[in-house]
């Protein structure tokens, strides 16, 4: 049984511009007694449905300037917290968090609601885990649309001397200042929505899995995750025949311009993405623009 902590709810009242209900699941195979949180918007026989994924330290709330914008086409729009993080329960040990702890988790949410027509939303680990998804059975079928914003596919090689420093930072900081770390790179966060990202972590007996997440960044060829991420990069590369649209902030330290560029090239018919000015890391946090200018690329919806 894996120990974990689950954040009171009072912590989530009065969240500034995101007054979605949560909905929580905790029997999902592998995962029983450990409760996962999710927002489920919008009809659930949506012709589209976009599964957005947050990464590291963050969760759904980071979507709340894109959710609205998908919703208003018509379509139905899923946001889970991973494991770790927003409402769903702490594992406190990081020896429980790993790639395939979070992935398989996933997985089995997708499975258990049932998703298709997916247009997958990805940025940070988002990205690193959901630009996998194709490559388990199943999931390729379920997949329609692609957006994907500051991430990358690891695949067995270090992200650079950044992504080195913010793993050992991690790391080495157990309380990390999760809401002035994401308002670093996004100067336009209020005093309550910085509070917002605060929220989920009560403590830092709470931020294990934030603070090892890091460290499970497939960095070497036979790391987990790696293996996944290299098949990954070959369905993108040369199997994917889905519309995709890449947006880039291009004020992103770790996973910017350079990085965003090598990605492109590995996803066919990947066209010039639209770069955000001044765009940290936590590129939705301009997510309106960035919304709208996708839809309009898939013809509105």
């Amino acid at each position: 049984m894996i120990e974990a902590k689950r954040t009171p709810d009072d912590r989530f009242a009065n969240l500034p511009g995101f007054p979605y209900p949560p909905h929580y699941v905790d029997d999902l195979p592998g995962y029983q007694g450990l409760r996962g949180a999710y927002i489920d918007e919008g009809p659930r026989d949506a012709a589209q449905t976009f599964l957005c994924l947050h990464g590291e330290p963050s969760w759904s709330y980071l979507y709340r300037r894109m959710i609205p914008v998908f919703l208003e086409s018509g379509a139905r729009v899923v946001a889970p917290d991973f494991l770790g993080f927003g409402r769903s329960d702490k594992p406190v040990n990081q020896s429980d968090y790993s790639f395939h702890f979070h992935r398989d988790w996933l997985i089995a949410l997708i499975e258990r609601l049932d998703l298709t027509n997916i247009t997958l939303v990805v940025q940070d680990w988002g990205g690193l885990i959901g630009l996998t998804l194709p490559v388990h059975e199943g999931m390729r079928a379920r997949i329609a649309r692609l957006i994907v914003m500051n991430t990358g596919l690891a695949t067995g090689q270090s992200p650079g001397p950044g992504f080195l420093m913010w793993k050992a930072y991690a790391l080495s900081t157990p309380d990390l200042p999760i809401g002035a770390l994401i308002a670093r790179g996004t100067p336009h966060l209020t005093p309550d929505e910085i509070a917002a990202y605060d929220a989920p972590f009560p403590d830092a007996s709470y931020k294990a899995g934030a603070q090892v997440w890091p460290a499970l960044v497939p960095v070497e060829p036979d790391m987990p995750g790696a293996a996944e991420s290299r098949a990954a990069a070959d369905f993108w590369s040369n199997h994917w025949s889905g519309p995709t649209f890449m947006a880039v902030g291009d004020a992103d330290p770790v996973l910017g311009p350079p990085q965003m560029a090598a990605l492109r090239e590995r996803i066919r018919g990947c066209p010039e993405p639209l770069m955000i000015a001044g765009g940290g890391h936590f590129v939705q946090e301009w997510g309106e623009e960035i919304a709208r200018a996708a839809l309009a690329h898939f013809g509105g919806r």
